[in-house]
């Protein structure tokens, strides 16, 4: 299965998602992009965000203020790098999608930061070509 995950991705995809890397900040596909879509899960194609909830949070990486699903992402405790920070991961693919912060825009308050490299965006009028069809009245 590993394998087939790694001729799928880029190497920096699988660093990522796979091996819980970090890209870097304003030198990545998403991180100031704001068209109208969904971003999914680059492993799986599981839904994780709407555009709607994206915000400009000039950290360098995608934030949004919370994912399309509570039940998309789970939460891990992440003591590396010498700090205690909350890891988000994809449910489905047990993705590294980046972590989850409490300095975020109400009403959530929360900045989930994430790397480019775990999402696939799904522009809004590729919803029902891609699969997605359960999100266009969304928009």
């Amino acid at each position: 299965m590993r394998e087939d995950i790694k001729k799928k991705l880029t190497p920096l995809q699988y660093q990522v998602t796979q091996e819980d890397g970090t890209e870097p900040p304003f030198k990545n596909d998403l991180w100031n992009f704001f068209e109208e879509g969904l971003y999914v899960d680059i492993v799986s194609g599981e839904p994780l965000f709407h555009s709607a909830d994206k915000f400009e949070s000039n950290c360098g990486w995608p934030s949004f203020k919370k994912p399309v699903q509570e039940s998309a992402v789970i939460e891990k405790t992440d003591r590396s790098h010498f700090m205690v920070r909350t890891e988000v991961r994809s449910v489905e693919a047990d993705s590294h999608l980046g972590h989850v912060f409490p300095d975020g825009p109400p009403p959530t308050g929360l900045r989930y930061c994430i790397n480019s490299a775990s999402l696939r965006f799904i522009p809004k009028d590729k919803l029902e070509e891609e699969g997605y069809s359960d999100f266009v009245s969304t928009f």
